[in-house]
């Protein structure tokens, strides 16, 4: 089960959630780039690549039986955070397409530069399968 974490009196948080309690079976991916499995860009769009992150994210969740809605918590690094900010909408339209209207406790920093030099943007996710379904 998924407990959302909200402090009364807070602004509503925006395509995140402040916290997330959670209980069950915990599954963590490694950062994931906007490359296909086979370690190939296809594109050097913002938005092209964090939904492809986006996919290997779901793809490592299903080996563990895990789906997008059991995601608690997502850390982003991109190389250009003017670029995440101008790509706004794009990046709402393919999380929506790929992980649904589900928005866990989130961070976004912005580095210097990710290991793969095409890579714009590197996600690492956290999901607990809720006990009992597993």
């Amino acid at each position: 089960m998924h407990e959302f974490l909200h402090p009364k009196g807070w602004k509503p948080a925006r395509g995140y959630s402040n916290g997330v309690a959670a209980t069950g079976r915990m599954v963590f991916t490694g950062g994931m780039v906007g490359w296909t499995g086979d370690c190939v860009f296809e594109t050097d769009d913002f938005a092209g690549q964090v939904a492809q992150a986006l996919r290997n994210i779901v793809a490592v969740l299903a080996e563990a039986d895990a789906r997008p809605e059991h995601i608690v918590r997502l850390t982003w690094y991109v190389t250009d955070k003017t670029e995440y900010l101008a790509n706004l909408k794009a990046l709402g339209a393919v999380y929506k397409e790929i992980i649904g209207r589900h928005y866990p406790a989130m961070a976004l920093v912005q580095v210097v530069a990710l290991v793969e030099d095409r890579a714009k943007v590197e996600i690492e996710a956290t999901a607990v399968i809720p006990e009992g379904r597993a």
